[in-house]
Formats: C-alpha cells, structure tokens, sequence
C-alpha cells in the first residue's frame, strides 16, 4: 500500500481489504480456507485514534491498524482436522451431514497463514484494494459480530447460516451487510471453498449494485491473483500452482 501514497503527503485515512484463500492440489474442502485483512492508514500528520482491539503499527511514516477475518473452529490450531461432509449424500442433501456445529473463533492474518503453511498449501491473495470508510465500518461490524460468541462454526452451513446459528469461512466474509450469500451449483456445499469461495465473495462485492459502490478501484478476480506456492527445494519442477503469477515458498 506504501506505493499507492508515493512521497507526497496523504492528510486524509485510507482503507483497504486484501482478500486471500487457501487450499491444496486437490481442493479438498477440509483444506480450504477464504479470509481477508482489512487496513486503516492513518493520515500524515493525524493523531491516531486506533481501536483496542486491532493489530496496529508504523510503516515508515505512517501510522496503521489492521484486523482479519478469518473464521474457523476454535481449537483448529490444535485441532487442524476440518470435519465437513460425513454421511451417505450429505454433499448434495445437507439434511444427511451429521458434522457437528462447533465454537468458532477469528484467527490473526499470521495465525492462519501458518496453518496454510504447516500442510504446503497453496496460498493466493488479491489486492490490496482500496475502500470507502463505509465498508471499513462495515468490515469492523462484521468482526464484532463474530467476536460476540452468537455465532458457530459449521464447514457445510447451509441449514444454518441464513438464521446466523452457525456459518462457514466463506459467509464470514461475503455479503458486506448480511452473511447470507450463496454461490455455486448446491449453494455453498459444492466446490465453493478455497479460491472459488474468495473469488465469489470478490464478484458479489464488485458486481452487486449495493456493493460494488464500496470499492474505490476496479477488481479483476483472475488478473488480481498472486500466489504463493509450496517448493520443496530451490528450482523444483512440477509444483501445485494455480495462479496466473505466483512465487515460491519453503519450510
């Protein structure tokens, strides 16, 4: 973001959302994962007045606060094994899943990109992509929503989302307003996680006419994406890489 203010003077608070997702080569669903982080700069010369409650820190010369979101089962850094469809047709009858609804938890951008790392997966973000102070507020609403402990963790939510019993990563972060977007063929229970559920949440953001005021500059979900991909050794050949541009990471 550093390059989007240049030398000058930026007096004014500037807002932007990176999106992300995560999953390995074979998209399965239990390891996949949307999550975006949402920034405040502070203007040049402001006094920052910044929330308790966020990450916050210098770059520079400027002053910022950060949060993500990131919602998963509460102990899934101890507990990594993301129960998503179990029982005879629970993919395409969300009646036969018999996964429990779990206590859900926000994780920090750092947390849960060690979680994506600790399995190799592949790692795409979109952005950063600056925004109104509306949807900054909107973004901070949802995160308290989250944070009040109203609300589960369940991967396959579709009997469970739209009366906010319990939801999965991916209406954590759609619908700016309201966590009740669908996407894909069964609504979220079919192939919508990882960077298919990102990019879905990017397209309702940017196309739906109540949304797509909120952004301040153009997205394009394909050309957008940078990854990160796993390489076991420097020069590998054949690696998982499901972007358009990606580099490579070790462990």
């Amino acid at each position: 973001m550093a390059a989007r203010f240049g030398e000058g003077v930026n007096r004014r608070d500037r807002y932007f959302i990176a999106p992300f997702a995560y999953q390995d080569q074979g998209n399965n669903p239990q390891l996949a994962h949307s999550f975006l982080s949402v920034i405040r700069v502070v203007g040049d010369g402001q006094k920052p007045n910044l929330t308790p409650a966020f990450r916050r820190g210098r770059f520079g010369n400027r002053n910022f606060e950060t949060f993500t979101i990131s919602w998963l089962p509460h102990d899934f850094e101890t507990n990594p094994h993301l129960r998503v469809f179990e029982g005879v047709g629970s993919l395409v009858v969300p009646q036969m899943n018999k996964c429990p609804i779990s206590a859900g938890r926000n994780f920090r951008l750092d947390q849960t990109l060690k979680l994506a790392v600790n399995v190799k997966n592949a790692v795409g973000m979109w952005g950063p992509y600056e925004i109104k102070k509306e949807a900054f507020s909107l973004a901070v609403k949802r995160k308290q929503l989250l944070d009040g402990g109203t609300i589960g963790y369940r991967a396959d939510d579709r009997l469970y989302h739209k009366g906010r019993v319990a939801i999965n990563c991916f209406h954590a972060i759609a619908g700016p307003v309201e966590p009740n977007s669908d996407g894909g063929f069964f609504g979220t229970g079919f192939r919508m996680w990882g960077i298919n559920a990102t990019t879905r949440v990017l397209i309702e953001y940017t196309k739906n006419d109540g949304n797509k005021i909120l952004f301040l500059e153009p997205v394009d979900t394909k050309r957008d994406l940078y990854g990160f991909v796993y390489a076991p050794e420097r020069n590998s050949r054949g690696l998982y890489d499901p972007f358009p541009n990606a580099a490579a990471y070790h462990q």
